[in-house]
Order: C-alpha cells, then structure tokens, then sequence
C-alpha cells in the first residue's frame, strides 16, 4: 500500500477552496472534503474538485442507526470520491449497513473507514465525560478490530496508534491519521499529534493534513515538504 498525504480543505466556500487549490499547477494532491465544506457548498463541491482530477476523501462521519447511514451511504455512492468514513462507535452493524449501502450494483465502492477516537479526545475526557472506562489505547483498538469483521478497510487513527491498529488488524487493514504537524509549528486543539516523518515510521498509510499547509505561507511548498517527510 502506497502512503500518501491527504490534504484537509477546512473551507466555508468553493470560492476559497480553489483559490487555495489552484496554487497547485504541478501536483494534483489528494483531499478532504468536511462538513463544513459540504456543508456549505453540498455535492456539486465534490462534482467540481473530482472533474479537476482530485482524488477525494469524503469525512462526514456518518453516525446513525443503520437503516439511516445504509441509505445515506446510498445516496453518497453516487459522487465517486475515494473514500469516505463513518463513527466507529455506531457499532458492527450500522458499519455493515454503512458498506451495503456504499456498494454500487456492479460491486464497486469507495474505501470505507471508520473513526476510532477523535484526535482531540484525551484518555481523561474519553473516561470521565464518555464512561469509556477501558484505557484510549484498548478501545482504539477493538474498535478497530470491529471494523475489521465489519468489512471495512481501516480506520482513522492518530499516528500514535497507527501501530497497534496494524498489529491487532494486520498490515493490509488501512490506518489515516490526522493530528499530524512540523515538528517546528503549532499543535492547535489536537492532543495526540506526531510528525511526518515519524507517522512513517509508525505505520500510517495516510497522513491528513490542514492547517500546516492550508495556513502556511507557502502551502505548495508545505505540502511538498510533507511528502518528503512522510513519502520519501
């Protein structure tokens, strides 16, 4: 599996998307589309970025009773990103649901992954505001491994739990890890952040990054820098 850095485009209009993404005249790098994106702009943002040639991740993390995430899958099948992603915590069965829906009638699909914790959840909030009494690590990881019987092809992770996904899950089960920043910038409101360089050596597949290249300076030569970092 080839790694690869997925651009977050935190957006609230087409207008600065592609003002942001037209500074890009060599690369055709791979993005993130969120809610607030979606949200304001609706699918023809997805349309519009996949006709320019974007590979595309579509993180609205679906979270509902089965029934409803099957047909809203449904409906998301049909905008041809590249992957797109649920909550884990939904359970085994609304992410089977969530693939059902997802799957066209000639059996192809985008990639489906699941989140496990949020990069901003610390172990302390995820036990005394969620009663999650198991420790971060241990739940990241059956919740993971509930993705797996699910079906599903990974899950969203920091990269600091990149490793012990692939070591509960097996090598080929996908790990996409926000929280990553420059070993020289700021973290921002996430608390379980690493670099490039060493999500590489942990295992991570995908690294999601935003702010490090959407508010740099130079966001080309930030998203460059990631790659090196990061591909090699």
């Amino acid at each position: 599996m080839g790694k690869d850095v997925i651009i977050a485009c935190d957006f609230d209009s087409a207008e600065k998307t592609f003002a942001f993404l037209d500074r890009f005249t060599e690369e055709k790098p791979f993005v993130k589309i969120g809610m607030e994106l979606y949200y304001a702009e609706g699918p023809s943002i997805v349309r519009e970025i996949k006709k320019r040639g974007h590979r595309i991740f579509l993180d609205l993390k679906l979270h509902d009773i089965p029934n409803t995430v099957k047909k809203s899958m449904a409906v998301l099948r049909s905008l041809d990103v590249d992957m797109t992603n649920l909550h884990a915590a939904g359970t085994i069965d609304m992410m089977k649901a969530a693939l059902e829906g997802l799957t066209r009638e000639d059996g192809t699909r985008p990639l489906l992954i699941a989140v496990t914790q949020l990069t901003s959840t610390s172990e302390e909030r995820m036990q005394n505001e969620l009663l999650i009494n198991a420790s971060i690590n241990d739940t990241i990881v059956k919740y993971a491994q509930n993705a797996k019987v699910a079906g599903l092809d990974g899950v969203v992770c920091s990269p600091l739990e990149a490793g012990m996904v692939k070591a509960a899950c097996g090598s080929d089960f996908m790990t996409v890890t926000p929280g990553v920043r420059f070993a020289d910038g700021e973290v921002g409101d996430q608390v379980r952040v690493t670099t490039p360089e060493k999500a590489k050596a942990i295992g991570s597949d995908y690294i999601v990054v935003g702010r490090p290249i959407t508010q740099a300076d130079n966001p080309v030569e930030a998203y460059r820098r990631c790659i090196r970092e990061f591909v090699g």
